[in-house]
């Protein structure tokens, strides 16, 4: 439930979140309009859960400003209000009681590739990266988009065009299975199997995916190697790291192509995340759009949707910010 409040348009400024199981950033929108600043980066193994960790971001950043709402992104799934960061270590949570720690009337929680896919039609060309020399996708509202990329974990949401405008699905697509398509990563997704259970795609595709990755190629091969976190496999360049970020790449660019098969996505696949951008020239001249199309009976459909990495530095925020003025300018104020 609400607290007693007024019902559109809460004051400026706004708190804006992208939360993930390792960092937690933070910006204020200080005007209708106005992109996200005073833009702090926590980490989130420093704070008890999400309400403590914007406190802290507000006595630091916000000089005693108070907040009129809130629209915090977190890496995980969010159900009425509900949410849970899937590679943290913080308890399951509630906007109600963000809010309430907060002192706000609007708190909403949104998964954080919802508001990644939420920010695309809101980012500039120059914000694009074209990958496999395809063109830049369109958001012209004429088919739907899909975003998607390894971080601390793998996410994935869709953009749906309607005659209201763009809605965002947000889902848990980086817990499908690995799609291995190679006898080399049949017999790494066996080894990842039996070790841990099952072959979800983002035991590989994620920060500790390509760690994890690394250390299975090496048993593969027979190699006993020390274990390297990503940072170092995405710097090093020797036999095994090289193969290693290959590997990641084309299982990356096999899930985009189930991704945009799935979805319909024709209006284009964008990448996100904090691991690729590291890696952009190995992507561009990896496996990955050609795995992206290897699709059998459909590759002049897959052909044809283009793939863009996301190169602006806060997306999400940008993305939140665009959540609470459409909610805001339509709806009551109340916890979400």
């Amino acid at each position: 439930m609400s607290p007693a409040g007024s019902a559109h348009g809460a004051a400026h400024p706004w708190l804006v979140a992208d939360v993930g199981g390792t960092n937690a950033r933070f910006a204020l929108v200080e005007e209708p309009g106005a992109a996200p600043s005073r833009i702090g980066t926590l980490a989130s193994r420093d704070h008890a859960g999400l309400a403590e960790a914007a406190a802290t971001y507000l006595a630091e950043h916000a000089e005693g400003t108070q907040p009129g709402a809130a629209c915090l992104a977190v890496a995980g799934p969010v159900v009425g209000g509900r949410f849970r960061l899937t590679n943290a270590d913080w308890e399951p949570d509630t906007a109600e009681r963000v809010g309430a720690h907060l002192g706000l009337a609007h708190v909403e929680v949104l998964n954080d590739f919802e508001a990644l896919a939420l920010s695309l039609p809101h980012i500039g060309e120059a914000d694009l990266r074209p990958v496999g020399g395809r063109d830049l996708p369109i958001r012209d509202g004429s088919a739907p988009l899909s975003v998607l990329g390894p971080g601390t974990g793998l996410g994935m949401a869709g953009l749906i065009p309607t005659p209201g405008g763009w809605v965002p699905l947000p889902g848990e697509g980086g817990q499908v299975d690995v799609p291995a398509g190679t006898d080399r990563e049949v017999e790494v997704m066996r080894l990842l199997r039996a070790e841990q259970g099952a072959a979800n795609a983002e035991f590989l595709l994620s920060g500790d995916g390509l760690a994890r990755l690394y250390r299975l190629l090496a048993t593969v091969h027979g190699d006993r190697v020390e274990p390297l976190t990503a940072a170092e496999i995405c710097v090093r360049r020797d036999k095994l790291c090289v193969e290693t970020i290959e590997m990641f790449c084309a299982l990356l660019g096999a899930f985009a192509g189930n991704a945009a098969l799935t979805l319909g996505a024709r209006g284009g696949v964008y990448l996100g995340g904090g691991i690729l951008p590291r890696i952009a020239d190995v992507l561009e001249s990896s496996d990955f759009r050609r795995r992206f199309e290897a699709k059998p009976r459909v590759e002049e459909y897959v052909r044809a949707i283009p793939t863009a990495l996301i190169v602006h530095p806060n997306p999400a925020l940008v993305g939140a910010t665009a959540r609470l003025a459409q909610t805001l300018a339509t709806s009551p104020l109340e916890y979400v």
